[in-house]
């Protein structure tokens, strides 16, 4: 079997969603770092394997070309635990993927990129405080649904939770306080407490992921 090769950027959050899904599900790879502030992903070789530029990418065998994190996720997880089998347990995953790049990623994830990966909060502090409202709008609508369930489907671990933790765990450093949202704290020290759990930065040599 041919090696999975991931085209990443370490900082990323949805890179780190792959990266998480792999290692705890021990699945060997090779991470193939692209510094996407040096204009990496803009160079004709990587536009050659994702026309939209952007990190991640999953080649799956040679020639061969996964990009959207989300969609990595569900490709990887099929038929596994990570996925239910039950079609509206999976379409309610796909619901929560959904949500977090429509209206979670675009406020939490960008104003971390700005602030803490970037350094330029000052820069864009009006763009800031328009994306804080709708932030905390995202991370409420995850609060609520958590001070009745320990995950977000059918109250088991799942890509869902995986998705949604890769950029909720750094929320601070785009700015959010996360200190009213007490069931989404117990929730991430519940997907940290999960078997094969790695930190965002915590790089892995191929033959470690394998025994993660």
């Amino acid at each position: 079997m041919e090696t999975l090769r991931l085209y990443d950027f370490l900082p990323s959050g949805n890179g780190y969603k792959i990266r998480l899904l792999l290692s705890q599900m021990g699945i060997p790879f090779e991470r193939i770092e692209v510094n996407i502030l040096k204009g990496e992903s803009r160079s004709s070789e990587f536009l050659s394997k994702n026309p939209n530029g952007k990190i991640p990418i999953l080649e799956v065998e040679p020639g061969k070309y996964l990009a959207e994190s989300n969609a990595i996720l569900v490709y990887l997880s099929e038929y596994t635990e990570f996925l239910p089998y039950d079609r509206f347990l999976k379409a309610q995953v796909l619901q929560w993927l959904f949500f977090e790049q429509y209206s979670h990623e675009p406020y939490i994830a960008t104003s971390r990129f700005w602030i803490s990966i970037l350094g330029k909060a000052e820069e864009y502090q009006a763009a800031l405080e328009q994306k804080r409202e709708q932030g905390y709008a995202a991370l409420k609508v995850m609060e609520n649904h958590l001070q009745s369930h320990l995950y977000f489907v059918g109250d088991r671990y799942t890509i869902a939770d995986i998705a949604l933790f890769a950029y909720t765990h750094v929320a601070d450093e785009g700015g959010f306080d996360l200190s009213n949202f007490p069931a989404v704290q117990r929730w991430l020290e519940l997907i940290k407490s999960q078997p094969g759990y790695i930190r965002i930065t915590q790089e892995l040599m191929p033959q470690e992921a394998e025994f993660c």
